[in-house]
C-alpha cells in the first residue's frame, strides 16, 4: 500500500492487532528511517488550501471590474482624443482604487498566514520505543500518537488504547457533546459521527487519554475530504459585485448606442465632417463614465474592513464586508454549525387570499419560518 493516500478500507471495523498487522507497525512505534521514508512517500501531513495568490495576481484582480474596464477604456480614448489631463485624472482615480484594494487584500492574506504559523500544532509519538514530540505535519501513517487532555488529534488514527477518553469532535461533525471512545471494532459500517474507536484530524481531547495508530493524513483525512470538496466549489459574486458588474455592462452598451447614434444624426443631417464626429462622439462617451463611483465604493468597502479589524475579525476581500452586511437571517442548527448550506421549504400554507394579494406561512424545516402577515384591515 502506497502510505498516507485516501484509503477506503474501514478501519473501525478491524481490531487494534489486525490495524496493527496492516499498517506495518506495532506498539513500538515506526523506527525513525522508516517514518522518514513514508515522509517522503506521502508528503505531509497536511490539510492543503486554495493556492495562495501572488502581490502581483492580488494587485491585477482588482481590474476584474466593470466599471473599472470602462474607466481604463476611457482613459485610452481620453488620450486618443486629446484630454491628457482627463486621462491622468482618470488614470489617477484607476490607481488609486487598486492600490486600496490591494492594501487591504494582501494585508489579510499576510495576516491569514501569520495565523497558520502560529496554529502549527506539535504531537506526540512514539519512535522505537521512545517517545517524542514532533510538528504535526511530520506525522505518517502507521505512527503511534500519544494523546492527552487538551491535546489536539494530528491526523486519522484507530485507537488501541484508551482510559475514561472523551473527544469534541464539533469541528467535523458539528456534534458539541464530547464522545465518549471505545477501542472495540465495529461489527457495521457506520458514519464518522458513529465511529467510536476512532479519532480525526482537527479534534480534541477533552478528557481522559489515549493511544491511537495513524490511519490517514494530509487530505486522505476526513476533514482533509471537506477541505478537497469546498476547493472545487466555484465562489458567486456578491450581490454588490453582481449590481456593478451589471451597472457597468449596460452603462457602456447606452454610452456606445447614443454616441453612435447622435453621430450618425450629425454626420446625415448636419453634414458634421465624420472624423470631428468620432472624436466628438469619444468625448461624449467619457463624459458619460462616473469615474468617481468605483474609488466611493472601494473607499465605503475599505472603511468597513477597517472596522470589523477593530473586532478582530480579518475580511480577505472588500467586497465580502457588503456580502456580509446583506445578511438579514442566519439560520442554524441545535449545534450552533451550519452544515448544509441550504435550506428547503417542507410546508406552505395558504392564510389569506384576496384578489391578487396572497399570504402564507413557509416553514423551513424545524429551524426556521417566515411569516407574510396580512394587514390588519383585512381580517
Amino acid at each position: 500500500m502506497r502510505y498516507g493516500v485516501m484509503d477506503a478500507r474501514a478501519w473501525y471495523m478491524e481490531s487494534v492487532e489486525e490495524a496493527l498487522r496492516s499498517l506495518g507497525t506495532g506498539p513500538q512505534g515506526l523506527s525513525q528511517g522508516e517514518a522518514e521514508r513514508r515522509l517522503l512517500e506521502s508528503g505531509p501531513n497536511e490539510v492543503r488550501g486554495e493556492k495562495r495568490i501572488s502581490p502581483l495576481g492580488i494587485f491585477l484582480r482588482q481590474f476584474k471590474n466593470a466599471l473599472v474596464l470602462i474607466l481604463l477604456a476611457a482613459v485610452v480614448a481620453s488620450a486618443l482624443i486629446g484630454g491628457v489631463l482627463d486621462a491622468a485624472v482618470i488614470a489617477v482615480i484607476i490607481v488609486f482604487v487598486a492600490l486600496m484594494g490591494f492594501v487591504q487584500e494582501y494585508r489579510a492574506e499576510k495576516a491569514i498566514a501569520s495565523l497558520k504559523t502560529l496554529a502549527a500544532p506539535r504531537a506526540k509519538v512514539l519512535r522505537d520505543w521512545k517517545r517524542v514530540e514532533i510538528p504535526a505535519r511530520e506525522v505518517v501513517v502507521g505512527d503511534i500518537v500519544l494523546l492527552d487532555s487538551g491535546d489536539r488529534v494530528p491526523a486519522d488514527a484507530r485507537l488501541i488504547e484508551i482510559v475514561e477518553m472523551e473527544v469534541d469532535e464539533a469541528p467535523l461533525t458539528g456534534e458539541s457533546t464530547p464522545v465518549r471512545k471505545d477501542v472495540g471494532a465495529l461489527l457495521e459500517e457506520v458514519g464518522v459521527a458513529e465511529r467510536r474507536n476512532m479519532v480525526f484530524t482537527a479534534t480534541t481531547v477533552t478528557y481522559g487519554r489515549g493511544v491511537a495508530v495513524v490511519t490517514a493524513t494530509g487530505m486522505a483525512t476526513e476533514f482533509g475530504k471537506i477541505a478537497a470538496a469546498l476547493q472545487e466549489v466555484e465562489p458567486s459574486p456578491t450581490p454588490l459585485e453582481a449590481r456593478l458588474s451589471y451597472v457597468g455592462r449596460w452603462l457602456g452598451l447606452a454610452a456606445i448606442l447614443i454616441v453612435a447614434f447622435v453621430s450618425l444624426i450629425q454626420i446625415a443631417v448636419r453634414g458634421r465632417p465624420p472624423l470631428e464626429m468620432v472624436i466628438w462622439g469619444i468625448a461624449l462617451a467619457v463624459a458619460a463614465v462616473p469615474e468617481a463611483l468605483p474609488a466611493v465604493v472601494t473607499g465605503t468597502l475599505a472603511i468597513g474592513v477597517q472596522r470589523m479589524s477593530k473586532r478582530n475579525a480579518i475580511v480577505r476581500k472588500l467586497p465580502a464586508v457588503e456580502a456580509l452586511g446583506a445578511v438579514t437571517v442566519i439560520c442554524s442548527d441545535k449545534t450552533g454549525t451550519l452544515t448544509r448550506n441550504e435550506m428547503q421549504i417542507q410546508e406552505q400554507t395558504t392564510i389569506y387570499k384576496k384578489g391578487e394579494s396572497q399570504y402564507t406561512i413557509l416553514r423551513y424545516g424545524a429551524m426556521a419560518a417566515k411569516w407574510h402577515e396580512p394587514p390588519r384591515d383585512a381580517l
